[in-house]
């Protein structure tokens, strides 16, 4: 057993979520989920996994299935609305924050662009979590493209499931148009916070520092140091796992 897998109390949260639960198999479903647990934390390559989990070809096959059925999504969101209820919080956020992380791609291939801001060629993860910093919804794209140009595909997705959305937090990057656009087509107030004017002082800037402390938790995965998927969808789907990790600490 590693530190990675899940305990009995968080595979009883999270069982009744997962499809064909009952079905005959092989390998548990604990088990393929404990291993992508595993490879998500430590950055291992699939091929590396653990004898003591199931073969990584299963494994993959399951991680890419859960991918396109969006059965992380679904697990993801159902664990972030039972964790906001035990804090006590209404199941769905009201006030999102968002904000991008630019971050290399490996010579593995896929899509990619170059973010002349960041001095990054790879991957912008532009991400909305809640006022506790749970992963709401994220999406993936080249580093060239700006986050304004991405912002309304990212609401779009998180009108999807979180209807009581009023605001968005976000920094001074998402401003011009996109304002008034976020708040025509999807009645959402678009609240941008400035950085401090006072170039030579730092200091935290209200509720804006939540989608960066997301940001920096990130860095606890190896597998999210870099982005090591070739497609777009995989990186995404890694983002996801991290956050249901993030969710099943808290049971």
């Amino acid at each position: 057993m590693y530190e990675t897998d899940l305990t009995e109390a968080q595979w009883q949260v999270i069982k009744n979520h997962l499809p064909n639960l009952n079905r005959r198999r092989k390998n548990s479903l604990r088990d393929i989920l404990n291993a992508i647990l595993y490879l998500n934390k430590t950055g291992c390559q699939w091929r590396y996994l653990p004898k003591s989990y199931p073969k990584w070809q299963l494994v993959f096959y399951y991680f890419n299935l859960w991918q396109i059925e969006e059965i992380w999504d679904d697990l993801m969101i159902r664990l972030t609305e039972m964790a906001r209820v035990k804090l006590k919080r209404n199941s769905q956020a009201s006030v999102v924050i968002v904000d991008c992380q630019s971050v290399k791609t490996t010579m593995v291939g896929g899509l990619r662009g170059y973010d002349g801001n960041k001095k990054v060629k790879g991957r912008k993860r532009h991400i909305a979590v809640d006022t506790q910093g749970n992963l709401i919804d994220t999406i993936v794209h080249c580093a060239n493209q700006h986050e304004t140009k991405t912002l309304e595909l990212l609401v779009q997705k998180l009108k999807e499931h979180q209807f009581k959305i009023i605001k968005i937090i976000a920094d001074a990057g998402y401003r011009g148009e996109i304002i008034d656009i976020i708040k025509t087509k999807y009645n959402i107030i678009l609240e941008v916070i400035p950085r401090n004017k006072v170039k030579e002082a730092f200091a935290v800037q209200a509720k804006r520092w939540i989608v960066e402390r997301t940001i920096s938790w990130f860095d606890g995965s190896r597998r999210l140091c870099r982005d090591f998927e070739r497609l777009l969808e995989n990186s995404r789907a890694m983002l996801l796992v991290f956050a249901i990790r993030l969710s099943l600490n808290k049971f």
